[in-house]
Protein backbone atom coordinates (compact mmCIF):
# COMPACT_ATOMS: atom_id res chain seq x y z
CA UNK A 1 0.00 0.00 0.00
CA UNK A 2 2.78 2.47 0.98
CA UNK A 3 4.66 1.77 -2.28
CA UNK A 4 1.48 2.41 -4.26
CA UNK A 5 1.05 5.80 -2.59
CA UNK A 6 4.65 6.78 -3.40
CA UNK A 7 4.24 5.83 -7.06
CA UNK A 8 0.94 7.77 -7.24
CA UNK A 9 2.65 10.84 -5.74
CA UNK A 10 5.49 10.74 -8.28
CA UNK A 11 3.05 10.33 -11.17
CA UNK A 12 1.08 13.33 -9.92
CA UNK A 13 4.23 15.50 -9.85
CA UNK A 14 5.19 14.42 -13.37
CA UNK A 15 1.67 15.18 -14.57
CA UNK A 16 1.81 18.71 -13.16
CA UNK A 17 5.24 19.28 -14.68
CA UNK A 18 4.02 18.16 -18.08
CA UNK A 19 1.31 20.81 -17.93
CA UNK A 20 3.88 23.64 -17.46
CA UNK A 21 4.59 25.59 -20.62
CA UNK A 22 8.21 25.64 -21.92
CA UNK A 23 10.13 28.92 -21.76
CA UNK A 24 9.38 31.02 -24.82
CA UNK A 25 12.27 33.19 -26.03
CA UNK A 26 11.25 36.14 -28.16
CA UNK A 27 13.61 37.76 -30.69
CA UNK A 28 15.52 40.63 -29.13
CA UNK A 29 14.04 44.01 -30.02
CA UNK A 30 17.24 45.93 -29.38
CA UNK A 31 16.56 46.86 -25.77
CA UNK A 32 19.81 45.52 -24.35
CA UNK A 33 21.86 47.65 -21.94
CA UNK A 34 25.66 47.53 -21.49
CA UNK A 35 28.11 48.29 -18.70
CA UNK A 36 30.15 50.31 -21.25
CA UNK A 37 29.44 51.72 -24.67
CA UNK A 38 33.16 51.80 -25.56
CA UNK A 39 35.96 49.58 -24.23
CA UNK A 40 39.38 51.21 -24.34
CA UNK A 41 42.17 48.65 -24.15
CA UNK A 42 45.42 49.75 -22.54
CA UNK A 43 48.40 50.14 -24.86
CA UNK A 44 49.92 46.84 -25.99
CA UNK A 45 53.00 45.93 -27.97
CA UNK A 46 52.52 44.66 -31.48
CA UNK A 47 51.99 40.90 -31.44
CA UNK A 48 51.63 40.60 -27.64
CA UNK A 49 48.29 39.58 -26.13
CA UNK A 50 46.33 42.12 -24.12
CA UNK A 51 44.77 41.66 -20.73
CA UNK A 52 41.18 40.39 -20.68
CA UNK A 53 38.46 43.05 -20.51
CA UNK A 54 34.90 42.58 -19.28
CA UNK A 55 31.59 43.74 -20.74
CA UNK A 56 28.34 43.08 -18.89
CA UNK A 57 25.12 42.84 -20.92
CA UNK A 58 21.69 43.36 -19.30
CA UNK A 59 18.20 42.24 -20.32
CA UNK A 60 16.09 44.49 -18.09
CA UNK A 61 12.83 43.60 -19.80
CA UNK A 62 10.18 41.22 -18.46
CA UNK A 63 10.63 38.87 -21.43
CA UNK A 64 12.99 36.01 -22.16
CA UNK A 65 14.81 36.96 -25.34
CA UNK A 66 16.94 35.39 -28.03
CA UNK A 67 19.75 37.50 -29.56
CA UNK A 68 20.04 36.31 -33.14
CA UNK A 69 23.75 37.06 -33.34
CA UNK A 70 26.63 38.45 -31.29
CA UNK A 71 29.71 39.06 -33.40
CA UNK A 72 32.53 41.43 -34.24
CA UNK A 73 31.88 43.83 -37.09
CA UNK A 74 35.03 42.45 -38.76
CA UNK A 75 33.69 38.94 -38.35
CA UNK A 76 36.14 36.07 -38.42
CA UNK A 77 38.88 38.45 -39.55
CA UNK A 78 38.77 40.42 -36.31
CA UNK A 79 41.90 40.45 -34.15
CA UNK A 80 39.69 40.56 -31.06
CA UNK A 81 38.48 37.39 -29.35
CA UNK A 82 35.63 36.91 -26.88
CA UNK A 83 33.71 34.41 -24.82
CA UNK A 84 29.99 34.93 -24.17
CA UNK A 85 28.79 33.47 -20.86
CA UNK A 86 31.51 30.84 -21.14
CA UNK A 87 30.69 29.92 -24.75
CA UNK A 88 33.33 30.15 -27.47
CA UNK A 89 31.07 30.32 -30.52
CA UNK A 90 32.73 30.18 -33.92
CA UNK A 91 36.44 30.91 -33.39
CA UNK A 92 35.54 33.14 -30.42
CA UNK A 93 34.16 35.68 -32.88
CA UNK A 94 30.59 34.79 -33.93
CA UNK A 95 27.75 33.54 -31.69
CA UNK A 96 24.29 32.52 -32.93
CA UNK A 97 20.93 32.60 -31.10
CA UNK A 98 22.15 33.57 -27.63
CA UNK A 99 19.34 33.29 -25.07
CA UNK A 100 18.80 35.58 -22.05
CA UNK A 101 16.16 35.27 -19.36
CA UNK A 102 14.09 38.25 -18.27
CA UNK A 103 15.83 40.55 -15.78
CA UNK A 104 19.06 38.64 -16.34
CA UNK A 105 22.60 39.59 -17.36
CA UNK A 106 25.64 37.92 -18.92
CA UNK A 107 29.38 38.47 -19.08
CA UNK A 108 31.46 38.87 -22.22
CA UNK A 109 35.27 38.64 -21.90
CA UNK A 110 37.35 40.24 -24.67
CA UNK A 111 41.07 40.24 -25.50
CA UNK A 112 43.24 40.91 -28.53
CA UNK A 113 46.58 40.18 -30.17
CA UNK A 114 47.25 42.46 -33.11
CA UNK A 115 50.18 43.61 -35.24
CA UNK A 116 50.84 47.30 -35.70
CA UNK A 117 50.59 46.82 -39.49
CA UNK A 118 46.87 46.22 -38.98
CA UNK A 119 46.32 49.44 -37.01
CA UNK A 120 45.25 52.77 -38.47
CA UNK A 121 48.46 54.27 -39.92
CA UNK A 122 47.66 57.76 -38.64
CA UNK A 123 47.05 57.01 -34.96
CA UNK A 124 48.13 53.32 -34.49
CA UNK A 125 44.66 52.43 -33.19
CA UNK A 126 43.06 49.09 -33.93
CA UNK A 127 39.28 49.32 -33.68
CA UNK A 128 36.26 47.06 -34.07
CA UNK A 129 32.70 46.70 -32.73
CA UNK A 130 30.70 44.00 -30.99
CA UNK A 131 27.31 43.83 -32.71
CA UNK A 132 24.20 42.46 -30.98
CA UNK A 133 21.25 41.55 -33.23
CA UNK A 134 20.61 40.95 -36.89
CA UNK A 135 22.53 42.29 -39.86
CA UNK A 136 19.86 44.95 -40.43
CA UNK A 137 19.11 45.90 -36.85
CA UNK A 138 21.77 45.72 -34.16
CA UNK A 139 23.20 47.45 -31.10
CA UNK A 140 26.96 47.91 -30.80
CA UNK A 141 29.80 48.38 -28.35
CA UNK A 142 33.00 50.01 -29.64
CA UNK A 143 36.48 48.47 -29.09
CA UNK A 144 39.65 50.58 -29.25
CA UNK A 145 43.27 49.44 -28.77
CA UNK A 146 46.47 51.46 -29.10
CA UNK A 147 49.33 49.44 -30.63
CA UNK A 148 52.97 50.33 -29.94
CA UNK A 149 55.75 49.24 -32.26
CA UNK A 150 59.00 47.87 -30.82
CA UNK A 151 62.28 46.13 -31.54
CA UNK A 152 61.81 42.46 -30.66
CA UNK A 153 64.87 40.49 -29.55
CA UNK A 154 64.49 36.75 -29.04
CA UNK A 155 66.21 33.36 -29.50
CA UNK A 156 66.41 31.85 -32.97
CA UNK A 157 64.25 28.88 -33.90
CA UNK A 158 66.16 26.34 -35.97
CA UNK A 159 64.94 24.16 -38.83
CA UNK A 160 65.12 21.03 -36.66
CA UNK A 161 62.55 22.50 -34.28
CA UNK A 162 64.98 23.45 -31.48
CA UNK A 163 65.38 26.93 -30.01
CA UNK A 164 68.57 28.84 -29.25
CA UNK A 165 69.79 28.51 -25.65
CA UNK A 166 72.68 29.81 -23.57
CA UNK A 167 75.06 27.54 -21.61
CA UNK A 168 75.01 28.70 -17.99
CA UNK A 169 77.19 26.68 -15.64
CA UNK A 170 75.86 23.12 -15.96
CA UNK A 171 72.50 24.17 -17.42
CA UNK A 172 71.07 25.84 -20.47
CA UNK A 173 68.59 28.69 -20.37
CA UNK A 174 66.26 30.19 -22.95
CA UNK A 175 68.36 32.97 -24.45
CA UNK A 176 70.50 34.27 -27.29
CA UNK A 177 73.62 36.30 -28.11
CA UNK A 178 73.17 39.82 -29.39
CA UNK A 179 74.10 40.34 -33.03
CA UNK A 180 76.03 43.25 -34.51
CA UNK A 181 74.44 42.70 -37.91
CA UNK A 182 70.93 41.44 -37.25
CA UNK A 183 68.95 41.53 -40.53
CA UNK A 184 65.92 43.12 -38.83
CA UNK A 185 67.23 45.13 -35.87
CA UNK A 186 70.67 46.10 -37.17
CA UNK A 187 73.34 46.53 -34.49
CA UNK A 188 71.87 44.95 -31.36
CA UNK A 189 74.74 46.23 -29.22
CA UNK A 190 73.31 49.77 -29.33
CA UNK A 191 69.80 50.30 -27.94
CA UNK A 192 68.36 53.73 -28.75
CA UNK A 193 65.17 55.61 -27.95
CA UNK A 194 63.53 55.46 -31.38
CA UNK A 195 61.11 52.78 -30.13
CA UNK A 196 60.99 50.34 -27.20
CA UNK A 197 62.89 47.05 -27.01
CA UNK A 198 61.05 43.87 -26.00
CA UNK A 199 63.25 40.99 -24.84
CA UNK A 200 62.24 37.32 -24.89
CA UNK A 201 64.63 35.07 -22.99
CA UNK A 202 68.04 36.28 -21.85
CA UNK A 203 69.94 38.64 -24.15
CA UNK A 204 73.65 37.83 -23.73
CA UNK A 205 76.61 40.18 -24.19
CA UNK A 206 79.60 37.96 -25.08
CA UNK A 207 83.25 38.48 -24.22
CA UNK A 208 84.91 41.68 -25.46
CA UNK A 209 81.56 43.23 -26.46
CA UNK A 210 79.74 46.21 -24.92
CA UNK A 211 76.00 46.76 -24.80
CA UNK A 212 75.31 50.50 -24.93
CA UNK A 213 71.87 51.77 -23.89
CA UNK A 214 71.26 55.37 -24.92
CA UNK A 215 69.36 58.09 -23.05
CA UNK A 216 65.58 57.75 -23.11
CA UNK A 217 65.59 54.06 -24.13
CA UNK A 218 62.76 51.83 -22.88
CA UNK A 219 63.55 48.15 -22.30
CA UNK A 220 60.75 45.65 -21.66
CA UNK A 221 61.26 42.06 -20.60
CA UNK A 222 58.87 39.18 -21.11
CA UNK A 223 58.41 36.72 -18.24
CA UNK A 224 61.63 34.89 -17.25
CA UNK A 225 63.76 37.15 -19.42
CA UNK A 226 66.65 39.52 -18.78
CA UNK A 227 70.22 40.43 -19.72
CA UNK A 228 73.45 38.50 -19.08
CA UNK A 229 76.80 40.28 -19.36
CA UNK A 230 79.60 37.75 -19.86
CA UNK A 231 83.28 37.54 -18.93
CA UNK A 232 85.23 40.58 -20.23
CA UNK A 233 81.96 42.07 -21.54
CA UNK A 234 80.42 45.38 -20.46
CA UNK A 235 77.07 47.13 -20.20
CA UNK A 236 76.91 50.93 -20.38
CA UNK A 237 73.57 52.60 -19.58
CA UNK A 238 73.82 56.29 -20.46
CA UNK A 239 70.65 57.91 -19.18
CA UNK A 240 70.45 61.66 -18.61
CA UNK A 241 68.52 63.91 -16.21
CA UNK A 242 65.23 65.19 -17.54
CA UNK A 243 64.96 68.73 -18.88
CA UNK A 244 61.18 68.56 -18.43
CA UNK A 245 60.02 69.13 -14.83
CA UNK A 246 56.75 67.33 -15.64
CA UNK A 247 58.46 64.18 -16.95
CA UNK A 248 61.12 62.91 -14.56
CA UNK A 249 61.91 59.88 -16.77
CA UNK A 250 62.06 61.68 -20.10
CA UNK A 251 65.78 61.03 -20.68
CA UNK A 252 66.31 58.28 -18.15
CA UNK A 253 66.53 54.64 -19.23
CA UNK A 254 63.73 52.38 -17.96
CA UNK A 255 63.92 48.58 -17.56
CA UNK A 256 60.59 46.87 -16.76
CA UNK A 257 58.18 44.11 -17.84
CA UNK A 258 56.33 44.00 -21.15
CA UNK A 259 52.82 44.43 -19.72
CA UNK A 260 51.90 48.08 -20.21
CA UNK A 261 48.52 48.03 -18.48
CA UNK A 262 48.26 50.12 -15.26
CA UNK A 263 47.35 46.92 -13.40
CA UNK A 264 50.98 45.76 -13.82
CA UNK A 265 52.66 49.08 -13.05
CA UNK A 266 54.05 47.98 -9.67
CA UNK A 267 53.76 44.18 -9.76
CA UNK A 268 57.02 42.43 -8.68
CA UNK A 269 58.54 39.41 -10.40
CA UNK A 270 57.36 40.09 -13.96
CA UNK A 271 60.82 39.27 -15.42
CA UNK A 272 64.21 37.89 -14.35
CA UNK A 273 67.28 40.04 -13.80
CA UNK A 274 70.20 41.95 -15.25
CA UNK A 275 73.08 39.61 -14.46
CA UNK A 276 76.66 40.89 -14.41
CA UNK A 277 78.61 37.64 -14.34
CA UNK A 278 82.08 37.05 -12.94
CA UNK A 279 84.68 38.80 -15.06
CA UNK A 280 82.34 41.36 -16.59
CA UNK A 281 83.91 44.79 -16.29
CA UNK A 282 83.42 48.52 -16.71
CA UNK A 283 79.68 48.22 -16.23
CA UNK A 284 78.05 51.60 -15.83
CA UNK A 285 74.43 52.47 -14.98
CA UNK A 286 73.56 56.18 -14.98
CA UNK A 287 70.15 57.85 -14.63
CA UNK A 288 67.98 54.76 -14.98
CA UNK A 289 65.05 52.93 -13.42
CA UNK A 290 64.94 49.14 -12.94
CA UNK A 291 61.58 47.86 -11.70
CA UNK A 292 59.30 44.84 -11.22
CA UNK A 293 61.86 42.04 -11.70
CA UNK A 294 63.01 39.12 -9.57
CA UNK A 295 66.49 40.59 -8.88
CA UNK A 296 66.93 44.10 -10.22
CA UNK A 297 70.68 43.62 -10.54
CA UNK A 298 72.62 40.41 -9.90
CA UNK A 299 76.39 40.80 -9.54
CA UNK A 300 78.34 37.56 -9.18
CA UNK A 301 82.01 37.42 -8.44
CA UNK A 302 85.13 39.41 -9.03
CA UNK A 303 88.40 37.85 -10.09
CA UNK A 304 90.36 40.35 -8.01
CA UNK A 305 88.91 42.70 -5.42
CA UNK A 306 92.15 44.67 -5.60
CA UNK A 307 91.16 46.01 -9.03
CA UNK A 308 91.15 49.80 -9.25
CA UNK A 309 87.79 49.81 -11.02
CA UNK A 310 84.49 48.41 -9.78
CA UNK A 311 82.52 45.67 -11.51
CA UNK A 312 79.71 48.19 -11.75
CA UNK A 313 79.27 51.89 -11.01
CA UNK A 314 75.76 53.12 -10.23
CA UNK A 315 74.83 56.81 -10.41
CA UNK A 316 71.25 58.02 -10.02
CA UNK A 317 69.74 54.54 -10.27
CA UNK A 318 66.35 53.46 -8.87
CA UNK A 319 65.26 49.87 -8.11
CA UNK A 320 61.58 49.28 -7.29
CA UNK A 321 59.31 46.31 -6.58
CA UNK A 322 61.54 43.26 -6.98
CA UNK A 323 60.24 39.92 -5.73
CA UNK A 324 63.59 38.86 -4.20
CA UNK A 325 66.31 41.54 -4.20
CA UNK A 326 66.79 45.04 -5.55
CA UNK A 327 70.52 44.28 -5.80
CA UNK A 328 72.06 40.90 -4.97
CA UNK A 329 75.85 40.81 -5.06
CA UNK A 330 78.07 37.80 -4.34
CA UNK A 331 81.73 38.79 -3.99
CA UNK A 332 80.87 41.83 -6.06
CA UNK A 333 82.61 45.17 -6.39
CA UNK A 334 80.06 47.98 -6.54
CA UNK A 335 80.27 51.72 -6.14
CA UNK A 336 77.03 53.67 -5.96
CA UNK A 337 75.91 57.28 -5.61
CA UNK A 338 72.29 58.38 -5.41
CA UNK A 339 71.05 54.79 -5.48
CA UNK A 340 67.43 54.29 -4.39
CA UNK A 341 65.95 50.85 -3.65
CA UNK A 342 62.40 50.34 -2.41
CA UNK A 343 60.33 47.21 -1.81
CA UNK A 344 61.93 43.77 -2.20
CA UNK A 345 60.79 40.33 -1.07
CA UNK A 346 64.01 39.52 0.80
CA UNK A 347 66.40 42.48 0.90
CA UNK A 348 66.65 45.79 -0.90
CA UNK A 349 70.46 45.51 -0.99
CA UNK A 350 72.24 42.22 -0.25
CA UNK A 351 76.06 42.39 -0.25
CA UNK A 352 76.85 38.72 0.25
CA UNK A 353 79.76 36.28 0.10
CA UNK A 354 82.16 39.11 0.79
CA UNK A 355 83.19 41.68 -1.78
CA UNK A 356 83.82 45.40 -1.96
CA UNK A 357 81.05 47.99 -1.72
CA UNK A 358 80.90 51.75 -1.43
CA UNK A 359 77.61 53.66 -1.37
CA UNK A 360 77.25 57.41 -0.91
CA UNK A 361 74.05 59.43 -0.54
CA UNK A 362 71.80 56.43 -1.16
CA UNK A 363 68.36 55.45 0.14
CA UNK A 364 67.47 51.83 0.95
CA UNK A 365 63.90 51.24 2.13
CA UNK A 366 61.82 48.09 2.41
CA UNK A 367 58.11 48.08 3.21
CA UNK A 368 57.46 44.61 1.81
CA UNK A 369 54.49 43.01 3.56
CA UNK A 370 56.32 40.40 5.62
CA UNK A 371 58.16 40.26 8.92
CA UNK A 372 61.47 39.08 7.48
CA UNK A 373 62.46 41.54 4.79
CA UNK A 374 65.49 43.82 5.20
CA UNK A 375 66.84 46.95 3.61
CA UNK A 376 70.56 46.11 3.87
CA UNK A 377 72.25 42.73 4.43
CA UNK A 378 76.03 42.22 4.76
CA UNK A 379 77.29 38.65 4.59
CA UNK A 380 80.63 36.88 3.97
CA UNK A 381 79.79 33.21 3.34
CA UNK A 382 77.70 30.71 1.38
CA UNK A 383 77.07 27.37 3.07
CA UNK A 384 78.81 24.56 1.15
CA UNK A 385 80.60 26.85 -1.31
CA UNK A 386 84.31 26.46 -2.04
CA UNK A 387 85.66 28.48 -0.38
CA UNK A 388 82.82 28.88 2.06
CA UNK A 389 83.98 32.31 3.27
CA UNK A 390 85.07 35.29 1.18
CA UNK A 391 86.63 38.46 2.63
CA UNK A 392 84.46 41.54 3.04
CA UNK A 393 87.22 43.84 1.82
CA UNK A 394 85.04 46.94 2.23
CA UNK A 395 81.42 47.83 2.94
CA UNK A 396 81.29 51.60 3.31
CA UNK A 397 78.08 53.58 3.57
CA UNK A 398 78.29 57.37 3.78
CA UNK A 399 75.25 59.66 4.12
CA UNK A 400 72.89 56.72 3.50
CA UNK A 401 69.32 56.27 4.69
CA UNK A 402 68.39 52.70 5.68
CA UNK A 403 64.76 52.32 6.70
CA UNK A 404 61.61 50.24 6.34
CA UNK A 405 58.46 48.93 7.99
CA UNK A 406 60.12 46.25 10.14
CA UNK A 407 61.85 46.94 13.44
CA UNK A 408 65.29 45.95 12.15
CA UNK A 409 66.30 46.88 8.61
CA UNK A 410 70.04 46.18 8.74
CA UNK A 411 71.78 42.87 9.51
CA UNK A 412 75.40 41.71 9.50
CA UNK A 413 75.52 37.96 8.94
CA UNK A 414 79.18 37.20 9.59
CA UNK A 415 81.16 33.99 9.95
CA UNK A 416 84.55 34.17 11.63
CA UNK A 417 86.95 36.04 9.39
CA UNK A 418 89.23 38.88 10.48
CA UNK A 419 88.90 40.42 7.02
CA UNK A 420 85.39 41.85 7.43
CA UNK A 421 85.48 45.62 7.08
CA UNK A 422 82.44 47.84 7.31
CA UNK A 423 81.76 51.50 8.11
CA UNK A 424 78.60 53.60 8.40
CA UNK A 425 79.29 57.33 8.42
CA UNK A 426 76.45 59.81 8.99
CA UNK A 427 73.72 57.30 8.18
CA UNK A 428 70.12 57.07 9.40
CA UNK A 429 69.40 53.42 10.26
CA UNK A 430 66.20 51.83 11.54
CA UNK A 431 67.23 49.35 14.22
CA UNK A 432 64.94 48.63 17.15
CA UNK A 433 66.77 46.31 19.52
CA UNK A 434 63.61 44.52 20.67
CA UNK A 435 64.06 42.73 24.01
CA UNK A 436 67.75 43.79 23.95
CA UNK A 437 68.63 40.82 21.75
CA UNK A 438 71.60 42.68 20.22
CA UNK A 439 72.74 44.66 23.27
CA UNK A 440 75.93 42.62 23.75
CA UNK A 441 76.55 41.89 20.09
CA UNK A 442 79.83 43.57 19.10
CA UNK A 443 78.58 44.14 15.53
CA UNK A 444 75.88 46.63 16.58
CA UNK A 445 77.48 48.94 19.12
CA UNK A 446 76.23 52.09 17.41
CA UNK A 447 76.99 54.48 20.27
CA UNK A 448 80.47 53.31 21.23
CA UNK A 449 82.01 51.62 18.17
CA UNK A 450 83.47 54.64 16.38
CA UNK A 451 85.47 52.40 14.05
CA UNK A 452 82.32 51.12 12.39
CA UNK A 453 79.69 53.79 13.18
CA UNK A 454 80.30 57.53 13.02
CA UNK A 455 77.54 60.03 13.80
CA UNK A 456 74.72 57.68 12.85
CA UNK A 457 71.07 58.29 13.72
CA UNK A 458 69.49 55.07 15.02
CA UNK A 459 65.70 54.97 14.67
CA UNK A 460 64.67 52.70 17.55
CA UNK A 461 60.98 53.09 16.71
CA UNK A 462 58.75 54.74 14.11
CA UNK A 463 58.49 57.97 16.11
CA UNK A 464 62.24 58.58 16.43
CA UNK A 465 64.40 59.87 13.55
CA UNK A 466 61.60 59.54 11.01
CA UNK A 467 62.76 60.05 7.40
CA UNK A 468 59.38 61.55 6.41
CA UNK A 469 59.17 60.01 2.95
CA UNK A 470 56.56 61.48 0.64
CA UNK A 471 54.88 58.16 -0.30
CA UNK A 472 56.73 54.83 0.01
CA UNK A 473 53.84 52.88 -1.51
CA UNK A 474 54.23 54.89 -4.73
CA UNK A 475 58.04 54.66 -4.67
CA UNK A 476 58.35 58.37 -3.87
CA UNK A 477 61.15 58.41 -1.30
CA UNK A 478 61.91 62.10 -1.42
CA UNK A 479 62.11 63.45 2.13
CA UNK A 480 60.13 66.33 3.66
CA UNK A 481 61.40 69.40 5.47
CA UNK A 482 60.59 67.74 8.81
CA UNK A 483 62.76 64.71 8.03
CA UNK A 484 65.34 63.63 10.61
CA UNK A 485 67.74 63.20 7.65
CA UNK A 486 67.62 66.91 6.83
CA UNK A 487 70.96 68.62 7.30
CA UNK A 488 72.57 65.59 8.97
CA UNK A 489 74.93 64.38 6.20
CA UNK A 490 78.70 64.65 6.23
CA UNK A 491 79.28 67.43 3.71
CA UNK A 492 82.75 66.10 2.91
CA UNK A 493 80.97 63.45 0.84
CA UNK A 494 78.46 65.96 -0.59
CA UNK A 495 80.80 68.64 -1.92
CA UNK A 496 80.26 69.32 -5.59
CA UNK A 497 77.52 66.72 -5.95
CA UNK A 498 73.85 66.83 -6.93
CA UNK A 499 70.98 64.75 -5.64
CA UNK A 500 69.13 62.19 -7.75
CA UNK A 501 66.78 64.89 -9.07
CA UNK A 502 69.78 66.91 -10.31
CA UNK A 503 69.59 69.56 -7.56
CA UNK A 504 72.87 70.84 -6.08
CA UNK A 505 73.55 69.75 -2.51
CA UNK A 506 73.83 72.64 -0.10
CA UNK A 507 75.80 72.80 3.15
CA UNK A 508 74.49 71.36 5.45
CA UNK A 509 73.40 68.51 3.20
CA UNK A 510 70.77 65.82 3.70
CA UNK A 511 71.17 62.09 4.30
CA UNK A 512 69.97 59.91 1.44
CA UNK A 513 69.60 60.28 -2.30
CA UNK A 514 67.26 63.29 -2.16
CA UNK A 515 67.52 66.87 -1.00
CA UNK A 516 64.53 67.67 1.20
CA UNK A 517 61.47 69.45 -0.18
CA UNK A 518 58.53 71.16 1.48
CA UNK A 519 55.45 69.09 0.74
CA UNK A 520 52.39 71.02 -0.29
CA UNK A 521 49.27 70.21 1.70
CA UNK A 522 46.16 69.09 -0.15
Amino acid sequence: MRNSLVILFILSILSLASCREDFTFEPSNGGLEFSKDTIYFDTIFTGISSSTYTLKVYNKSNKDIRISQIKFAKGLESKYRMTVDGMTGTNNRIFENVEMLAKDSMYIFIETTVDIAEANPSDFLYTDQIEFGSATSFQKVELVTLIQDAYFLYPQRFDNGTTETLPIREDEIFGFYLDENDPINGNEYVWNNSKPYVIYGYAAVPSNKTLTVEAGARIHFHAESGIIVGNNASMQVNGLPSANPDDFYENRVVFEGDRLEPLYENVPGQWGTIWLTQGSKNNLFTNCLIKNGTFGLYVTGNTSLTNSEADVTLTNVEFYNHSNFGILAQTGYITGKNVVINSAGQAALACTYGGKYNFNHSTFNNNWSSSKQLSVLLNNYIEGAIPEIQPMVEATFTNCLIYGSNQIQFIIDKKDDPNFNYKFDHCLIRFNNVNNVFSNNPLYQFATDVTHYENCLIAVNSAVFRPSFFDVNSNQLIIGDDSAARGQANYIYSTGTKDITDRTRENPSDIGAYNFVTFEED
